[in-house]
C-alpha cells in the first residue's frame, strides 16, 4: 500500500500520475489518497483525472522553484540526480562524478573505434563479445552508441538542463534547449576523452549526418508509452514502411527492442489499426444515456470531497496558528532572557520548517477549492471527451484520452490486450497488424 494525503501530491502532472500509479500497479501495490478516498468505479476514475487536472498549475509552480535549486547544485559540477552516464559514478560525500574505471574503458573503446572509421554496428559487436553493458545493464544498441558519442561531458565539461522540455511525459535528450539557458561548466567533471578526440568524433558524426540526412515522421502516435510489446515486454515505438506500385507510405507500431537489438521476433501492427481498436474500447465508456448517471454520480462524490476539504482546511489552518503562537512563545522567551539562544535556535528553525510546508500545503487546498465542479460542467468534460473519441480527427485530443483511460496496451502476436482504468478486467480483441 501506497499512502499518500492528496492525489495532487503524489505527481507533478496528470503523465507521471499515470505512469507512476502503473509501476505500483506491477508491483502488486495499489494507491491511496487519505484525503480524497476513491474506489475502482469508473465514476472515481474520471473524477480523480478532473481534480488532478485542477492541481497541475501548482504543481507546476512547484516545479519551476525546485529548477532554482537545481541550478545552484550544477553551478557547483555537483550530481543533480537520476542515473550518472555509463564511465561515471557518484561519489557519496561529495555529490561529485568520479570515474568508473571498468566502464570508462568501454567508452573509450567506442571513441577509439569511431575514430578508426568503424560503423555502430561492428562498435556494438565487439562491445558485447568484451561482455560490456550499458548502465542499466542490457546490450548496447545504435541509440546508445550515439549519446555516448555526442555527450560532452566526456571530454570533461559538465552540463546541466540541456535536454528541451518534455512532451507528453517524454524528454528527447538529442533535442537542446536555447544556449542561455544550459550551465556548461569546462573542466568540472573528470575527462575520459581528451577535448581533441571529442572534437573529431563530432566532425565525423556531423559528416554522416549530412551523407545521411534524418527523416522525421509525419505521424503522430497516441499510444506511446502505453503500448508495449506482449513477446519481450519492450514498448512499441512509431516507424514508417512504404509498400505497392505507388510506394504508398505506412504507419506502423513496432517494438522498440526488436528495432534496436534486433532479439524480438513480434510482428509490426499498423497504426490505424491498433489507434482506432483501443479508441472503441474508451467509446465503450461513454455510451449513449449514460452521461447523466455519471455526471450525477461524480457530483455527488465531489460533494462528499469538498465536505471533507473544507475540515480538513480548518485542521491545517488550526495547525498553522499553533505553530505561530509557539514561535511567539519562543521569541518572547529570548527576549526576557527565560531561554538561551543556542537552545531557542533550534527549535525555532525546526517550527519555521514546519510552518513553511504547511503554508505551501494551505495554498494547495485553498486552490484546489477555488476551482469549484458543477453537474454542468461535469457534463460539458463528458460530452468533450464523448465527441473527442467518437470523431477521431484531433489527435492531442486522442492522446488524452488514453492518457485518462487507459491503463496499458499489450500487442501480442494474435491479439491486443487493453487493459481501461474504468475496469478491473481486460478487453481482448484481435490487433491485426504485420506489413
Amino acid at each position: 500500500l501506497v499512502l499518500i494525503h492528496k492525489f495532487d501530491r503524489f505527481a507533478r502532472n496528470r503523465y507521471d500520475s499515470a505512469v507512476y500509479k502503473r509501476e505500483i500497479q506491477r508491483a502488486g501495490a495499489r494507491l491511496v489518497a487519505v484525503a480524497q478516498p476513491l474506489d475502482d468505479s469508473p465514476e472515481s476514475v474520471i473524477l480523480e483525472a478532473m481534480l488532478e487536472a485542477m492541481a497541475e498549475y501548482y504543481s507546476k509552480n512547484l516545479a519551476r522553484e525546485t529548477m532554482k535549486g537545481m541550478r545552484e547544485t550544477a553551478y557547483q559540477g555537483k550530481h543533480t540526480g537520476g542515473k550518472p552516464p555509463l564511465g561515471y559514478d557518484v561519489d557519496p560525500a561529495t555529490r561529485r562524478y568520479v570515474i568508473n574505471e571498468h566502464e570508462a574503458r568501454a567508452i573509450q573503446l567506442i571513441y577509439s573505434m569511431t575514430l578508426e572509421g568503424h560503423g555502430y554496428s561492428e562498435i556494438i559487436d565487439t562491445l558485447n563479445v568484451r561482455g560490456y553493458r550499458t548502465k542499466a545493464g542490457q546490450p548496447f544498441g545504435k541509440n546508445s552508441i550515439h549519446d555516448i558519442l555526442r555527450n560532452e561531458k566526456y571530454a570533461g565539461i559538465y552540463v546541466f538542463n540541456r535536454a528541451a522540455s518534455a512532451h507528453f511525459g517524454k524528454r528527447n535528450n538529442r533535442a537542446s534547449k536555447p544556449g542561455d539557458e544550459i550551465i556548461r561548466l569546462p573542466g568540472g567533471i573528470p575527462a575520459i576523452v581528451s577535448c581533441e578526440e571529442w572534437k573529431r568524433v563530432q566532425e565525423i558524426m556531423d559528416k554522416r549526418r549530412v551523407r545521411s540526412p534524418r527523416r522525421k515522421s509525419d505521424a503522430f502516435y497516441i499510444l506511446t508509452g502505453y503500448a508495449y510489446c506482449g513477446e519481450c515486454g519492450g514498448a512499441m515505438v512509431g516507424s514508417t514502411g512504404t509498400g505497392g506500385r505507388n510506394r504508398t507510405k505506412y504507419y506502423f507500431y513496432t517494438c522498440g527492442t526488436k528495432r534496436r537489438q534486433k532479439t524480438c521476433k513480434n510482428p509490426d501492427i499498423r497504426k490505424e489499426i491498433l489507434d482506432g481498436f483501443v479508441l472503441d474500447e474508451i467509446a465503450k465508456i461513454f455510451l449513449p444515456g449514460r452521461l447523466e448517471e455519471l455526471a450525477t454520480k461524480l457530483e455527488e462524490r465531489y460533494l462528499e470531497q469538498r465536505h471533507e476539504a473544507d475540515a480538513g482546511l480548518k485542521e491545517v489552518a488550526a495547525s498553522l496558528n499553533e505553530i505561530n503562537q509557539r514561535m511567539d512563545r519562543l521569541f518572547d522567551a529570548l527576549e526576557t532572557g527565560g531561554i538561551a539562544p543556542d537552545v531557542a535556535g533550534p527549535r525555532l528553525n525546526a517550527l519555521a520548517r514546519e510552518k513553511e510546508a504547511l503554508e505551501a500545503h494551505l495554498q494547495t487546498m485553498e486552490i484546489s477549492r477555488s476551482l469549484e465542479l458543477t453537474k454542468d460542467k461535469i457534463l460539458a468534460y463528458l460530452h468533450t471527451n464523448q465527441q473527442a473519441v467518437a470523431d477521431r480527427t484531433d489527435e492531442h485530443a486522442c492522446r488524452s484520452l488514453v492518457e485518462s483511460y487507459v491503463e496499458k496496451v499489450t500487442v501480442n502476436r494474435d491479439d491486443v490486450e487493453v487493459v481501461l482504468k474504468v475496469s478491473t478486467g481486460s478487453y481482448k480483441g484481435g490487433g491485426g497488424g504485420g506489413s
